[in-house]
């Protein structure tokens, strides 16, 4: 395992903690210095919904700033927080004054100007996935944070990641249970789509700020549709997920978390070239429902160049074993090496040795005193890093989660493009179809930047 990988899995569990409970701030201030609460001042961005799944963890800090688009979403967040100020535009209210840190849950089009903005003043963020929905804003996030990686912890909302079952494939694979590592593959089924667009259907009711919900989205008129399903416990996004100008669809939904299965054990920044295919033609104004791109991943300092691929779809990749039925797993992961297979899914696994000289030999699992501590409670991890001097060492941070969803939108753009696509990873750019290179980005509306 190398140096870097080690120093990534390093949980907080295991972090050295300020006995004196004065913390280093991103401003160099102590924390706890001139506040006897040792509380994080706390801007909940995206009030209701998925942020309403976070309002256990953050009964412990100071959550002193509401920001919902919708009246409705603000006076349910009032209700648990009631002393926090309420704002509807999240541009005003990163400069709420004395915050500390943002916790973003907004569709998917707004996560990476929230995060980039918040990072620009300084602030610690937690990112609902998906981290951003083209390349290029997962690149431009992962620079961002590059710069401030020593002073803020950032934290990707793919909360399953904190199943020790994570831990466990990583040691595995990285052990030698299978061998050498050849490719592997992720799936998840029950992907849908849409025609298309909606039609304008009158205005938006009066609690609606439609157009800070546009936010930096090109123009399309209000159609109730893209609120439909609410917005109980984050469904809502179910209504307008699936549209190139909100979204980048399945693959940012359920991508962000079962991709991660195979991320967190591979070791990988960014590949080198992407292919896509599906019984689909682009739809210019909705993401695909079948979709299976496949990614070359460079060789590192324990494994060799590999292929990774991606499935939603009805079925996924091919059983090793005509018993062992794949598709009767929703989510999950498929490692396959020279000596077997591991199987996966969010919280199992299933080793199966294969070939004549699978005799196991090879493997050489670690001791249990040298195995990661299990990660904990995922938003917790978060906030202990915003106050404990360390704020590198979440486990979904935005350099980790950028390398990931990267990978993703260059399935898409693969898919869009129609073509195979050869990526310089450095540049951030394809090299054999300039045209492909527009699907890299989108267009956004007048006034609105991620650079705030």
């Amino acid at each position: 395992m190398t140096d870097k990988s080690i120093s990534r899995r390093k949980f907080l569990t295991n972090s050295a903690v300020v006995g004196t409970g004065l913390l280093v701030l991103p401003s160099g201030t102590l924390f706890g210095q001139n506040r006897p609460s040792n509380k994080l001042n706390i801007a909940l961005v995206g009030a209701w919904g998925r942020a309403s799944q976070h309002y256990g963890a953050l009964q412990g800090e100071n959550v002193v700033a509401l920001c919902d688009v919708d009246k409705n979403n603000l006076a349910k967040a009032k209700a648990e927080f009631p002393q926090a100020a309420e704002y509807e535009d999240w541009r005003k209210c990163l400069d709420h004054k004395g915050l500390d840190a943002v916790l973003c849950c907004t569709t998917d089009h707004t996560h990476a100007f929230v995060a980039n903005w918040a990072l620009n003043r300084d602030l610690h963020v937690y990112l609902e996935k998906p981290l951003a929905i083209t390349v290029n804003e997962a690149r431009t996030l992962r620079a961002t944070y590059l710069k401030k990686k020593g002073k803020l912890a950032t934290q990707v909302g793919t909360q399953r990641h904190a199943h020790p079952n994570f831990n466990r494939l990583r040691e595995m694979i990285q052990d030698g249970a299978i061998g050498n590592l050849k490719e592997a593959h992720a799936w998840a089924r029950h992907a849908q789509s849409r025609p298309g667009y909606l039609p304008a259907a009158g205005p938006a009711p009066a609690h609606l700020n439609y157009d800070l919900w546009l936010g930096p989205s090109p123009e399309h008129p209000y159609n109730p549709g893209y609120f439909e399903l609410g917005d109980r416990a984050g469904l809502g996004c179910q209504s307008w997920n699936k549209y190139w100008d909100f979204s980048m669809g399945y693959a940012g939904d359920w991508g962000s978390h079962t991709f991660d299965l195979v991320w967190n054990v591979i070791d990988a920044e960014r590949p080198t070239s992407a292919k896509a295919e599906s019984s689909e033609t682009p739809n210019p104004e909705t993401t695909p429902a079948d979709l299976r791109a496949s990614f070359m991943i460079p060789a590192n300092d324990w494994r060799d160049e590999i292929r990774v691929t991606w499935h939603q779809s009805k079925t996924g990749p091919g059983s090793p074993l005509d018993w062992i039925n794949l598709d009767t797993i929703s989510h999950g992961a498929l490692f396959k090496g020279d000596q077997g297979y591991v199987i996966a899914d969010f919280q199992k696994r299933l080793l199966l040795p294969f070939g004549k000289n699978a005799d196991l030999s090879y493997f050489d699992p670690r001791d249990r005193a040298d195995t990661a501590a299990d990660l904990g409670h995922f938003q917790h991890q978060w906030t202990n890093a915003c106050k404990n001097g360390k704020p590198a060492e979440t486990a979904c941070n935005f350099e980790y989660g950028a390398n990931m969803i990267e990978t993703l939108c260059l399935g898409l753009a693969a898919f869009r493009a129609g073509a195979d696509l050869d990526y310089d990873g450095a540049a951030g750019r394809v090299t054999n179809v300039a045209s492909a290179n527009e699907y890299l980005t989108k267009p956004y509306r007048q006034g609105w930047t991620m650079d705030g």
